[in-house]
């Protein structure tokens, strides 16, 4: 099969993923074989591609928002059968016994192998995965559309979850990709009042298309204090932005895999009750309530197509000029 392989971590300029051809995946019996349609790209990619994150596995295939037809199952595979629709994100196993999964936290399991960076992810045209970590996808997204919701849409919803918002709130998104405006939308559903800080033009032109009440750059304050604030970039310098507009109480959610230094605080930005919560990789469960809210409420997935042998030049361009919406490979 083909396979975009990292082979030795460095800067993507220089072009580190290889395409190659590899063998396709031999199954246990309790997995399932996917060939793959689609395979989002994220900035954890990025940051696993250039060492910023430590590699776990090399040589590696990275992707996780991974869309495809089941091929072949094992021989105890009783969920899934061929020619099922189905998607892979990036929580690709867990233990189950370890105490944070016994708490329902499988997030954080001590043992846990995570798609496209412990074990071969979804730049490739197949991949290989135990058929409770697969999820059947709703049928009213195409496979370009439903790419994002695997990772974007999946960590969006953790992220606004951590939330803990009442009713009609108001709730910032600091950076506007494609995981906030996944976020936004799932939050007008819920009727809250959604106000977008990002530098892009394009990107806040695309904030208001979609509902928000309010846009602007990181640094400019609403006229109104905020109940709760998402970063999405991978910038620490936001966090003193963010933590100056929310209101008394609120809570600000750290919603990156990877984020630069954080700059040291004053007291009084936390004072209030202020609270700063980090958002570890997703639950099963979370995966299940978000597609099924995705399901019932089409959301606008606005998507940007490459070929898989593009995916250097797809990375390069998230890097330094950021993609107009959400970066798919298209490989079936």
């Amino acid at each position: 099969m083909r396979a975009m392989v990292l082979e030795k971590v460095g800067p993507i300029d220089s072009n580190p993923l290889i395409e190659k051809e590899v063998p396709i995946p031999e199954l246990n019996e309790n997995e399932i074989l996917i060939r793959i349609k689609t395979c989002g790209i994220c900035r954890t990619d990025l940051h696993i591609i250039e060492g910023e994150i430590p590699t776990k596995k090399l040589p590696l295939i990275p992707g996780h928002q991974i869309v495809g037809v089941v091929e072949k199952v094992g021989d105890r595979v009783s969920i899934h059968k061929k020619g099922d629709r189905v998607g892979v994100t990036w929580l690709y196993w867990t233990c189950g016994t370890c105490k944070y999964c016994k708490r329902g936290l499988e997030n954080l399991c001590e043992k846990a192998l995570f798609t496209g960076y412990s074990v071969d992810g979804g730049y490739a045209e197949y991949i290989k995965v135990h058929e409770r970590y697969a999820f059947n996808i709703p049928e009213n997204y195409s496979d370009v559309e439903a790419a994002p919701l695997l990772c974007a849409g999946v960590i969006g919803y953790r992220a606004f979850s951590l939330c803990k918002l009442k009713e009609r709130s108001k709730l910032g998104l600091y950076g506007f990709g494609s995981s906030a405006h996944i976020v936004l939308q799932i939050a007008k559903l819920f009727e809250h009042e959604v106000y977008v800080f990002t530098r892009s033009y394009e990107h806040q032109r695309l904030a208001e298309e979609l509902g928000a009440v309010w846009v602007g750059s990181p640094k400019d304050r609403p006229n109104t204090k905020l109940d709760a604030a998402i970063i999405f970039a991978p910038a620490g310098w936001i966090v003193k932005e963010a933590l100056r507009v929310l209101d008394k109480g609120g809570r600000l959610v750290l919603a990156g895999i990877y984020m630069s230094p954080i700059p040291q605080l004053e007291y009084e930005l936390l004072y209030y009750e202020k609270e700063i919560k980090s958002v570890a990789n997703c639950t099963r469960k979370d995966i299940i309530e978000f597609l099924r809210i995705a399901s019932k409420a089409k959301l606008k997935i606005k998507t940007q197509t490459f070929k898989l042998s593009e995916a250097n030049e797809a990375l390069k361009m998230l890097k330094y000029k950021g993609l107009k919406a959400s970066g798919v490979l298209v490989i079936g």
